[in-house]
C-alpha cells in the first residue's frame, strides 16, 4: 500500500546558495534541524519574515536547492541521494506555482498546458485534451482556452498557473506566494481553489505573507523564525 505521506523531513539543514554545507562559515546556515511531515490532502501554510527560509525550503523540496544534512523524502523521492537525472521525475510528481506565474507568453491558454503535457510524456491526444478540459474547468477558465496570457487578468493568469501545476495529477502542490500580486477578492478565489485541491487528496504547501487570508481559510500553519520552524495557532500569532 502506497504511503499517504508526501513530505518527510528529519533534522534537515540547508545553507545559502545551492544549499550545501560550507567548510567554515556557519553564518551561511539558513535552516537547521527541520522536522516536518505532510500527508495527502493537507493544506499547510509557511509564514514568517522575508529571509527566514520559506522559499528556500520549497526550493529544496523540488531539488533547486540541495539538502546539506538530515533526511528528506518528498513524493517518495530521497532528496539526499537524488541524482540529477531523477529531478525531472520528481518534479512531474508535484506541481509548482510561483508568484510571477511563469507562463509561456507566446502561447494561448490551451497551448500553455498542452505543450507542458507533451514535454512531460503525455502522448494520447484524447487523454491530453480531456485532462486540459478537467483542469481548466476546475480553475474556472474553460471558456478562455484560446486567450493569450496578456488577455487574462492577474487572477486568471494565476489560475492558469495552477491548472498547469495540476495537469500531471500531482500528489503535492508547492506554491510560493501565489497571491502576492493579487487583490484581496482575487486572492480569495485562488485560496478557494487551493482548498478544493487539498480536499481532492493532493497536498498543498504554500508560503504566504498574507495572514488575513489564513484567518479566512484556516489550516495548519508553520512559522519560520531564527533558522527553525514551529507549528503555530494563527490566532496566537495575530495577538
Amino acid at each position: 500500500m502506497e504511503s499517504k505521506r508526501v513530505i518527510d523531513l528529519k533534522n534537515v539543514s540547508v545553507y545559502l546558495g545551492d544549499g550545501r554545507r560550507r567548510d567554515t562559515d556557519e553564518n551561511d546556515l539558513i535552516l537547521s534541524n527541520i522536522n516536518l511531515t505532510v500527508d495527502e490532502g493537507e493544506l499547510v501554510y509557511f509564514i514568517g519574515r522575508v529571509g527566514t527560509g520559506k522559499s528556500t525550503l520549497l526550493k529544496m523540496m523540488y531539488a533547486e536547492v540541495e539538502v546539506a544534512d538530515g533526511e528528506a523524502k518528498v513524493v517518495g523521492f530521497d532528496l539526499k541521494g537524488l541524482k540529477r537525472s531523477q529531478i525531472p521525475y520528481l518534479r512531474r510528481s508535484m506541481g509548482i506555482v510561483f508568484q510571477d506565474f511563469q507562463l509561456l507568453t507566446d502561447r494561448n491558454v490551451f497551448l500553455n498546458l498542452y505543450d507542458v503535457m507533451r514535454a512531460t510524456g503525455w502522448k494520447n491526444e484524447e487523454d491530453i485534451r480531456c485532462r486540459i478540459d478537467e483542469v481548466l474547468n476546475l480553475v474556472g477558465l474553460s471558456h478562455k482556452s484560446y486567450k493569450m496570457p496578456f488577455e487574462l487578468s492577474g487572477g486568471e493568469q494565476q489560475r492558469l498557473a495552477i491548472a498547469r501545476a495540476l495537469v500531471n495529477k500531482p500528489r503535492l502542490i508547492l506554491a510560493d506566494e501565489p497571491t502576492g500580486n493579487l487583490d484581496i477578492r482575487t486572492a480569495d478565489g485562488i485560496m478557494d481553489i487551493f482548498h478544493q485541491i487539498a480536499k481532492s487528496g493532493c497536498a498543498v504547501v504554500m508560503s504566504t505573507h498574507n495572514v488575513s487570508l489564513i484567518e479566512e481559510f484556516p489550516s495548519r500553519t508553520i512559522l519560520f523564525s531564527h533558522g527553525g520552524i514551529t507549528e503555530v495557532d494563527i490566532n496566537s500569532v495575530m495577538k
